[in-house]
């Protein structure tokens, strides 16, 4: 990602809305049923009877709640807890009385938790919003539904569609939790432990002014073929995602030679695309910290460095890898002039090609 697009006053493209033909009264009832359906029940509680109730300190509550990426009301006397809430923060103290959870950990894994369950929410609930209120058009075509009648039919529609959303998301979380503890090594202690890996970013250039250009639908296709790509190129050469940011998807690899085959295919899969903005890479080898889902370490910052020197439809590695992957045969790394970035004022970054090209 370009400096220059980095922005952080860059609003991004706007999102198409829904333009449903139920009125303003109905849409909040849809709202309101929708909360009730998927809480369980109304919101009974003040921030202080739900913390006496889940047998916590309000203030201990309170710093959870916010940590989970939620806003109190600044009133004592607001009633916003559900009976689900409460559950929730006796689930939590049960984990730390456990000892499954440190005490010291508590607010940063309540944290991950709630930004990882944001991001997915974000995307979930346009299409549910989208499948309620179209079939709801359908179903009381020009008329306006009662607040029974919706709540009745929120209900019911999100009874199964519920059940299989989370079915689906209890597997796939079991899945990943297998697959990151095979590749992850933890000491007894459950201390805080790196390992070398290798770290790479690959970014479209030009993305920021590519926005300006193209329409939001446009825009939300280019989007999703680009995180479907890497996401899918990554697997297959025995990667992983670590997160993706909009034009940037940040990832890792535990063998070297995995790591730039990786690397190749991204610019082999773009580069054949004449519609697609080219990508440049960044790998890096060395010690990374895995921590709630991210890496730390300098590796991760050499890595974010060289992505954001290398020229379009390049791939930069560090000295570290270059080293590790001369002797393979199978690629040709090629040392270039020593650079002076943010941080490391003596980076020897080498540019990785296929032998084979």
């Amino acid at each position: 990602m370009e400096a220059s697009e980095r922005q952080a006053d860059d609003p991004g493209p706007a999102v198409p809305e829904t333009t449903p033909s139920l009125g303003p009264e109905s849409l909040a009832g849809v709202q309101r049923a929708f909360e009730r359906s998927v809480l369980g029940g109304d919101r009974r509680y003040t921030q202080q009877q739900a913390a006496e109730l889940a047998g916590v300190a309000t203030e201990r509550a309170q710093r959870l709640w916010q940590a989970l990426g939620f806003a109190i009301d600044p009133d004592p006397d607001a009633v916003m807890f559900t009976d689900g809430d409460v559950q929730a923060l006796r689930n939590i103290s049960a984990l730390v009385s456990s000892g499954a959870v440190a005490a010291d950990m508590e607010m940063p894994a309540a944290r991950s938790l709630g930004q990882s369950m944001s991001r997915l929410a974000e995307w979930q609930v346009s299409l549910l919003n989208t499948h309620i209120l179209d079939r709801l058009d359908t179903a009381y075509a020009g008329t306006a539904p009662t607040e029974a009648e919706i709540d009745d039919f929120v209900g019911s529609l999100l009874r199964d569609v519920l059940q299989l959303v989370e079915q689906t998301q209890m597997f796939v979380w079991r899945r990943h939790l297998v697959a990151t503890t095979e590749r992850n090594i933890v000491s007894a202690r459950g201390e805080a432990t790196s390992r070398d890996l290798v770290v790479g970013f690959a970014d479209m250039v030009g993305y920021t002014r590519l926005t300006r250009r193209i329409e939001a639908d446009e825009l939300s296709d280019l989007l999703e073929e680009f995180e479907s790509a890497v996401a899918t190129i990554i697997a297959q050469g025995r990667g992983w995602v670590i997160k993706t940011v909009g034009d940037e998807v940040m990832f890792a690899a535990e063998d070297p030679v995995d790591g730039a085959r990786i690397a190749l295919a991204l610019q082999e899969s773009f580069g054949a695309r004449e519609d697609a903005p080219d990508l440049r890479v960044g790998l890096a080898w060395g010690p990374a910290l895995a921590r709630f889902g991210d890496l730390f370490g300098s590796v991760v910052n050499i890595a974010a460095r060289l992505t954001g020197v290398a020229r379009p439809g390049t791939i930069l590695v560090d000295s570290a890898l270059a080293d590790r992957l001369e002797s393979s045969g199978e690629f040709e790394v090629r040392s270039i002039r020593n650079l002076r970035v943010k941080d490391f004022h003596r980076l020897r970054p080498s540019v990785l090609r296929s032998a084979r090209s």
